[in-house]
C-alpha cells in the first residue's frame, strides 16, 4: 500500500459498498490504512497541538473513554480520507433522498459542502480520534452538530482487536416505527472500516420508503487499549 489514501479509497469495491448500503444501512470495508500509518494516528494523540477540543466521556455521561477533536488545517493524511471518502457517499446519500421522496441536495465535493456548513454557522472540524482503556464504552448516540448535517460517517480502527484489546465491538442499533429495535455488532482489523448513518435511513415499506432511526455505539472493553479514527463530513457550530 505504497499509494495515497485516496487512491485506495477509489479502488475498493464501490458497487458493493453501495449494495450493503442499501441492503442493511452500513457497509464494511478491507484494511486502507497500512499498519504504520495507524501507528502514526495513534502516536499524534499526544500531540495537543493537533486538537481544538478533549472530551472526558464520562464527565458528560457519554460513556467511559476519552476522544480529542482535530482543528484546522486537519493533517493531510486525515484530510485525503475526508474528501475521498465524501465524493462516493454523496452520490449514496442523495439516492436515498430520492427514496425517500425528496430532491438530491449534497454537492459532488467536499468542499462544496463544508460551504453550505460554514454558511449555517458551522465551522468547526468534527473528525475526531478516541482512546478506550479496560472498562471504556461509548453510549449509543447520533453526532449531529447542527442545522447541517451528512447521512453518512466512517469509523476506522486503529490497532488490533485480540492483540491490543479485547472488547469494544461496534455497535450500531437500528429503530424502526412500532417495531423492535435491531442491533449490529461489528469487528474490524486494524486500518479498516465501517460507512454507517449518521441519523437515519431509507427502508422500503408496504406504502413506500420510510426513515428508520439508527445509534451507534462501543461495547466494553475488557483488556487492552483501543483507538479508532471518526470521519465526520459535516462541521459543527
Amino acid at each position: 500500500m505504497h499509494n495515497e489514501v485516496s487512491e485506495r479509497i477509489a479502488a475498493l469495491d464501490w458497487d458493493a459498498l453501495h449494495r450493503d448500503l442499501d441492503r442493511q444501512g452500513f457497509a464494511t470495508f478491507q484494511p486502507i490504512l497500512t499498519p504504520q500509518e495507524c501507528r502514526d494516528f495513534i502516536e499524534s494523540y499526544q500531540a495537543e497541538e493537533l486538537y481544538r477540543k478533549t472530551i472526558d466521556m464520562k464527565r458528560y455521561r457519554f460513556g467511559v473513554g476519552e476522544y480529542k477533536y482535530f482543528q484546522s488545517p486537519l493533517p493531510a493524511r486525515l484530510q485525503q480520507l475526508r474528501e475521498a471518502f465524501y465524493v462516493p457517499l454523496s452520490a449514496a446519500a442523495n439516492r436515498w433522498l430520492e427514496q425517500l421522496g425528496k430532491e438530491p441536495r449534497y454537492p459532488g465535493t467536499l468542499s462544496d459542502f463544508l460551504d453550505e456548513c460554514h454558511a449555517a454557522g458551522q465551522r468547526r472540524p468534527t473528525p475526531l480520534i478516541l482512546k478506550y482503556e479496560a472498562g471504556g464504552y461509548n453510549c449509543l448516540h447520533q453526532d449531529l452538530y447542527g442545522e447541517v448535517f451528512f447521512p453518512f460517517q466512517v469509523l476506522l480502527v486503529l490497532n488490533e482487536g485480540d492483540e491490543d484489546y479485547s472488547g469494544g465491538e461496534f455497535l450500531l442499533v437500528e429503530q424502526r416505527p412500532r417495531a423492535q429495535s435491531r442491533g449490529h455488532v461489528i469487528r474490524l482489523k486494524r486500518g479498516a472500516g465501517v460507512i454507517f448513518p449518521t441519523s437515519f435511513r431509507p427502508v422500503q415499506g408496504t406504502r413506500g420508503c420510510y426513515r428508520a432511526s439508527l445509534r451507534h455505539g462501543v461495547g466494553t472493553v475488557t483488556e487492552g487499549t483501543r483507538y479508532s479514527l471518526g470521519i465526520i463530513f459535516h462541521d459543527a457550530t
